[in-house]
Protein backbone atom coordinates (compact mmCIF):
# COMPACT_ATOMS: atom_id res chain seq x y z
CA UNK A 1 0.00 0.00 0.00
CA UNK A 2 1.22 3.87 -0.92
CA UNK A 3 -0.51 5.79 1.05
CA UNK A 4 -0.10 10.08 0.29
CA UNK A 5 -1.89 12.60 2.28
CA UNK A 6 -2.17 16.39 3.46
CA UNK A 7 -1.42 18.03 7.09
CA UNK A 8 -2.80 21.19 7.68
CA UNK A 9 -4.66 22.66 10.99
CA UNK A 10 -7.91 22.40 9.83
CA UNK A 11 -9.03 20.83 6.62
CA UNK A 12 -12.54 20.91 6.00
CA UNK A 13 -12.13 22.94 2.97
CA UNK A 14 -9.37 20.68 1.03
CA UNK A 15 -10.41 19.28 -2.43
CA UNK A 16 -6.73 17.31 -2.11
CA UNK A 17 -8.41 14.20 -1.14
CA UNK A 18 -11.03 14.03 -3.89
CA UNK A 19 -8.36 15.07 -6.29
CA UNK A 20 -5.93 12.20 -5.79
CA UNK A 21 -8.65 9.82 -5.34
CA UNK A 22 -9.73 10.64 -9.03
CA UNK A 23 -6.02 10.38 -9.96
CA UNK A 24 -5.04 7.38 -8.67
CA UNK A 25 -8.17 5.50 -9.98
CA UNK A 26 -7.80 7.41 -13.65
CA UNK A 27 -4.25 5.32 -13.84
CA UNK A 28 -5.31 2.01 -11.90
CA UNK A 29 -3.79 2.34 -8.63
CA UNK A 30 -5.56 0.58 -6.42
CA UNK A 31 -3.10 0.39 -3.83
CA UNK A 32 -2.64 4.29 -3.68
CA UNK A 33 -4.30 5.88 -0.60
CA UNK A 34 -4.29 9.52 0.31
CA UNK A 35 -5.70 10.72 3.47
CA UNK A 36 -6.16 14.22 5.62
CA UNK A 37 -3.97 14.92 8.77
CA UNK A 38 -4.97 17.65 10.96
CA UNK A 39 -1.91 18.51 13.05
CA UNK A 40 -2.85 21.10 15.95
CA UNK A 41 0.42 21.90 16.19
CA UNK A 42 3.75 21.59 14.00
CA UNK A 43 5.23 19.85 16.49
CA UNK A 44 3.41 16.81 15.89
CA UNK A 45 4.73 16.06 12.41
CA UNK A 46 7.10 13.56 13.93
CA UNK A 47 4.70 11.69 15.85
CA UNK A 48 2.70 11.63 12.31
CA UNK A 49 5.76 9.95 10.26
CA UNK A 50 6.09 7.83 13.17
CA UNK A 51 3.20 6.30 13.41
CA UNK A 52 2.07 6.13 9.54
CA UNK A 53 5.40 4.19 8.39
CA UNK A 54 3.78 3.25 4.99
CA UNK A 55 3.65 7.16 3.97
CA UNK A 56 5.54 8.20 0.74
CA UNK A 57 4.36 11.84 0.28
CA UNK A 58 3.01 14.92 1.98
CA UNK A 59 1.09 17.73 0.87
CA UNK A 60 1.22 20.99 3.51
CA UNK A 61 -1.14 23.61 3.68
CA UNK A 62 -1.90 26.65 5.77
CA UNK A 63 -0.25 27.49 8.25
CA UNK A 64 2.67 24.69 8.42
CA UNK A 65 4.31 25.84 4.29
CA UNK A 66 7.07 27.61 6.58
CA UNK A 67 6.68 26.04 10.18
CA UNK A 68 7.69 22.27 8.08
CA UNK A 69 10.53 23.32 7.42
CA UNK A 70 13.16 22.66 10.58
CA UNK A 71 11.10 19.24 10.55
CA UNK A 72 13.01 17.84 6.96
CA UNK A 73 15.73 16.52 6.80
CA UNK A 74 16.49 18.11 3.02
CA UNK A 75 14.91 20.93 1.11
CA UNK A 76 14.77 20.83 -2.84
CA UNK A 77 16.99 24.46 -3.82
CA UNK A 78 13.37 26.00 -5.24
CA UNK A 79 11.69 24.80 -1.95
CA UNK A 80 14.63 26.46 -0.08
CA UNK A 81 14.65 29.72 -2.12
CA UNK A 82 11.14 30.92 -1.91
CA UNK A 83 11.42 29.90 2.17
CA UNK A 84 7.77 27.57 1.39
CA UNK A 85 7.13 23.78 1.50
CA UNK A 86 4.12 22.24 -0.14
CA UNK A 87 4.82 19.07 -0.94
CA UNK A 88 7.15 16.19 0.78
CA UNK A 89 9.00 13.12 0.01
CA UNK A 90 9.26 10.47 1.94
CA UNK A 91 11.92 8.17 1.28
CA UNK A 92 14.45 5.46 2.97
CA UNK A 93 13.06 7.34 6.44
CA UNK A 94 14.27 10.72 5.46
CA UNK A 95 12.57 13.63 4.38
CA UNK A 96 12.82 15.97 1.67
CA UNK A 97 10.90 19.13 1.00
CA UNK A 98 9.52 21.00 -3.00
CA UNK A 99 7.54 23.77 -3.54
CA UNK A 100 4.81 23.30 -6.18
CA UNK A 101 3.14 26.41 -5.57
CA UNK A 102 5.31 28.18 -7.48
CA UNK A 103 4.38 26.45 -10.62
CA UNK A 104 0.77 26.38 -9.41
CA UNK A 105 0.74 30.08 -9.54
CA UNK A 106 2.60 30.78 -12.98
CA UNK A 107 -0.05 28.33 -14.23
CA UNK A 108 -2.60 30.83 -13.21
CA UNK A 109 -1.29 33.84 -13.90
CA UNK A 110 0.77 33.06 -17.63
CA UNK A 111 -2.14 32.82 -19.12
CA UNK A 112 -3.89 36.05 -18.04
CA UNK A 113 -1.57 38.63 -19.96
CA UNK A 114 -2.20 41.09 -17.56
CA UNK A 115 -1.30 44.66 -19.21
CA UNK A 116 -0.01 46.47 -16.25
CA UNK A 117 1.05 49.75 -18.01
CA UNK A 118 -1.45 52.33 -19.05
CA UNK A 119 -2.02 53.26 -22.55
CA UNK A 120 0.78 55.87 -23.77
CA UNK A 121 3.11 55.19 -20.68
CA UNK A 122 6.18 53.03 -19.90
CA UNK A 123 5.72 52.92 -16.28
CA UNK A 124 4.55 49.39 -14.99
CA UNK A 125 1.93 49.22 -12.50
CA UNK A 126 2.25 47.31 -9.52
CA UNK A 127 1.15 44.41 -7.86
CA UNK A 128 -0.24 43.77 -3.98
CA UNK A 129 0.21 40.67 -2.30
CA UNK A 130 -2.72 40.29 0.63
CA UNK A 131 -1.21 38.12 3.09
CA UNK A 132 2.39 37.07 4.10
CA UNK A 133 2.39 33.06 4.85
CA UNK A 134 3.75 29.99 2.86
CA UNK A 135 1.58 30.76 -0.36
CA UNK A 136 2.73 34.25 -0.47
CA UNK A 137 6.24 33.63 -0.55
CA UNK A 138 5.59 31.09 -4.07
CA UNK A 139 3.48 34.59 -5.32
CA UNK A 140 6.45 36.39 -4.60
CA UNK A 141 8.84 34.26 -6.41
CA UNK A 142 7.10 34.49 -9.84
CA UNK A 143 6.60 37.80 -9.54
CA UNK A 144 10.02 39.07 -9.32
CA UNK A 145 11.17 36.05 -11.67
CA UNK A 146 8.29 38.32 -14.05
CA UNK A 147 9.90 41.47 -13.17
CA UNK A 148 6.58 42.57 -11.65
CA UNK A 149 7.30 45.12 -8.77
CA UNK A 150 4.48 44.49 -5.44
CA UNK A 151 3.77 45.05 -2.00
CA UNK A 152 2.92 42.89 0.39
CA UNK A 153 0.01 43.29 3.33
CA UNK A 154 0.72 41.91 6.49
CA UNK A 155 -1.09 42.48 10.08
CA UNK A 156 2.43 43.35 10.87
CA UNK A 157 4.73 45.37 9.39
CA UNK A 158 7.32 42.83 10.06
CA UNK A 159 6.03 40.48 7.39
CA UNK A 160 4.95 43.08 5.11
CA UNK A 161 5.38 46.45 3.54
CA UNK A 162 1.85 47.42 4.26
CA UNK A 163 -0.74 46.87 7.29
CA UNK A 164 -4.40 46.76 6.53
CA UNK A 165 -5.25 49.74 7.58
CA UNK A 166 -2.69 51.45 4.95
CA UNK A 167 -4.92 50.09 1.73
CA UNK A 168 -6.41 53.29 0.79
CA UNK A 169 -7.99 53.84 -3.23
CA UNK A 170 -4.33 55.70 -3.82
CA UNK A 171 -2.76 52.52 -3.59
CA UNK A 172 -5.03 50.77 -5.12
CA UNK A 173 -4.75 53.21 -8.02
CA UNK A 174 -1.38 51.78 -8.24
CA UNK A 175 -1.80 48.61 -7.72
CA UNK A 176 -3.49 47.13 -10.22
CA UNK A 177 -2.87 43.44 -9.64
CA UNK A 178 -4.23 41.89 -6.67
CA UNK A 179 -3.46 38.35 -5.37
CA UNK A 180 -5.53 37.47 -2.18
CA UNK A 181 -2.70 34.85 -0.53
CA UNK A 182 -5.07 34.54 2.63
CA UNK A 183 -7.85 32.32 3.40
CA UNK A 184 -10.27 34.98 4.06
CA UNK A 185 -13.60 33.85 1.80
CA UNK A 186 -12.68 30.08 2.24
CA UNK A 187 -15.19 27.65 3.64
CA UNK A 188 -16.94 28.10 5.98
CA UNK A 189 -16.25 30.94 6.22
CA UNK A 190 -17.51 32.86 2.76
CA UNK A 191 -18.87 35.97 3.53
CA UNK A 192 -15.25 37.38 4.69
CA UNK A 193 -13.08 39.31 2.20
CA UNK A 194 -10.00 41.20 2.74
CA UNK A 195 -10.88 44.35 4.07
CA UNK A 196 -9.93 46.89 0.73
CA UNK A 197 -11.59 49.92 -0.36
CA UNK A 198 -13.39 47.95 -3.46
CA UNK A 199 -15.20 50.80 -5.28
CA UNK A 200 -12.10 51.87 -5.79
CA UNK A 201 -11.03 48.87 -8.34
CA UNK A 202 -11.76 49.71 -12.01
CA UNK A 203 -11.98 47.76 -15.43
CA UNK A 204 -7.93 48.20 -15.34
CA UNK A 205 -7.38 46.31 -12.26
CA UNK A 206 -7.26 42.13 -12.25
CA UNK A 207 -7.84 40.06 -9.06
CA UNK A 208 -6.77 36.61 -8.09
CA UNK A 209 -7.63 34.26 -4.88
CA UNK A 210 -5.68 31.36 -4.67
CA UNK A 211 -8.76 30.32 -2.49
CA UNK A 212 -10.29 27.64 -4.71
CA UNK A 213 -13.60 26.82 -1.73
CA UNK A 214 -15.75 28.46 -2.68
CA UNK A 215 -14.76 28.89 -6.65
CA UNK A 216 -15.95 32.43 -6.36
CA UNK A 217 -15.31 34.24 -3.24
CA UNK A 218 -16.43 37.59 -2.09
CA UNK A 219 -13.25 39.15 -2.85
CA UNK A 220 -13.77 38.10 -6.36
CA UNK A 221 -17.36 39.01 -6.65
CA UNK A 222 -16.75 42.29 -5.56
CA UNK A 223 -13.95 42.93 -7.96
CA UNK A 224 -16.38 41.67 -11.06
CA UNK A 225 -18.96 44.20 -9.73
CA UNK A 226 -16.29 46.86 -10.79
CA UNK A 227 -15.51 45.38 -13.79
CA UNK A 228 -12.05 43.92 -12.94
CA UNK A 229 -10.97 40.81 -14.42
CA UNK A 230 -10.75 37.74 -11.87
CA UNK A 231 -9.80 34.41 -11.57
CA UNK A 232 -10.23 32.10 -8.99
CA UNK A 233 -7.53 29.74 -7.36
CA UNK A 234 -9.01 25.83 -8.82
CA UNK A 235 -6.61 26.47 -11.49
CA UNK A 236 -3.57 26.69 -9.16
CA UNK A 237 -4.86 23.85 -7.49
CA UNK A 238 -5.05 21.20 -9.88
CA UNK A 239 -1.79 22.47 -11.37
CA UNK A 240 -0.13 22.26 -7.91
CA UNK A 241 -1.23 19.31 -7.23
CA UNK A 242 -0.22 17.53 -10.87
CA UNK A 243 3.40 19.10 -9.93
CA UNK A 244 3.86 17.14 -6.97
CA UNK A 245 2.25 13.55 -8.36
CA UNK A 246 5.07 13.63 -11.06
CA UNK A 247 7.57 14.50 -7.94
CA UNK A 248 6.23 11.89 -5.81
CA UNK A 249 6.21 9.72 -8.87
CA UNK A 250 9.48 10.09 -9.74
CA UNK A 251 10.83 9.50 -6.29
CA UNK A 252 8.61 6.11 -6.17
CA UNK A 253 11.08 5.09 -9.01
Amino acid sequence: MQRYGLIGRKLGHSFSKDHFTKVFAKVGLKDHLYDLFELAEISDFPDLLKNNLELQGLNVTIPYKEDVIPYLDELDPLAAAVGAVNTIVIKNGRTKGYNTDVAGFRSLIGPMAIDLRDKGSDVKARALVLGSGGASRAVAFVLREMGIRFRIVSRSRERGDLTWDLIDPTILRVCRLIINTTPLGMQPDVKDAPPLPYAALTAKHALIDLVYNPEETVFLRQGKEQGAKTVGGLGMLNAQADEAWKIWQEAAK
